[in-house]
């Protein structure tokens, strides 16, 4: 399950945590959001324990988003220990989430 984190919890969640975390910045507004919030929920439910998901508002925690260089919705970012290493723009079929995912595993 993927969960929707502000601001104040993205650096226990996100920033300090080890293993992968994928973050999916979005907007309520944005149609392809809107398309992927399933998709990325279904993968979220297929990972399970082998990595983390979580959603982040732009409009609610646009501190998060200037961070990382968020300038379109949807855009996923991959981290790994903390640290972004992949960024995935647009919506993304759910296997091609999931082999992204899976290669930092």
């Amino acid at each position: 399950m993927a969960k929707i984190i502000n601001s104040n919890d993205f650096v226990g969640n996100v920033e300090n945590s080890k293993g992968v975390v994928v973050v999916d910045f979005f907007a309520t507004w944005c149609g392809p959001c809107k398309m992927l919030a399933p998709v990325f929920e279904e993968a979220s439910n297929d990972m399970g324990d082998k990595a983390k998901f979580f959603k982040v508002d732009v409009d609610e925690s646009g501190n998060i988003a200037q961070k990382y260089g968020i300038s379109a919705v949807p855009t996923m970012i991959v981290f790994k220990d903390g640290k972004p290493v992949e960024n995935l723009p647009g919506f993304m079929p759910k296997q091609n989430i999931l082999s992204k995912v899976n290669a930092y595993l």
